[in-house]
């Protein structure tokens, strides 16, 4: 007779005394398992170069001044809020491009900085690039050879 254990969840502040010097990746761990991902607006992350990326979240809808993006601590935040209702002449008989409010938040990796942002034909575009400094950059040791 076999057993099967399944793992269930997982105890991540248990894991703390196994991994002494890894507290980041465990903060990491514990703020991406807080995060509630959603699925509104869409949005698409792009590789464009070896190091550059951007991320394209789809604001159609939002007027200037609608949406803003900030950075705080690596997390990179996209929030779309309507300043105030506009008064209609007319009827919505389907509605079918939504423009309520939103909160999306992206997690940067280390070195990786907000170049810009730009809104064009309802698509908002952020340019990201690594920049890695020297200091940390894989560097090739000469050998010397004693004779």
């Amino acid at each position: 007779m076999t057993k099967t254990l399944s793992l269930r969840s997982v105890d991540i502040p248990s894991i703390y005394k196994f991994a002494i010097g890894f507290d980041n990746m465990f903060d990491e761990l514990m703020r991406s398992s807080a995060h509630q991902a959603t699925n509104y607006p869409p949005y698409n992350v792009i590789r464009t170069g070896e190091d550059t990326f951007m991320i394209e979240v789809a604001v159609a809808g939002f007027n200037e001044g609608d949406i803003s993006v900030s950075l705080e601590n690596r997390q990179l935040t996209v929030t779309g809020s309507k300043q105030g209702e506009q008064v209609l002449n007319y009827e919505y008989v389907h509605r079918g491009i939504s423009s309520r409010d939103f909160k999306q938040s992206f997690t940067l990796a280390e070195h990786v900085e907000v170049l810009n942002a730009a809104v064009k034909n309802g698509i908002l575009s952020i340019y990201l690039e690594r920049k890695i400094p020297e200091e940390k950059k894989p560097k090739t040791i000469d050998i010397r050879y004693d004779k």
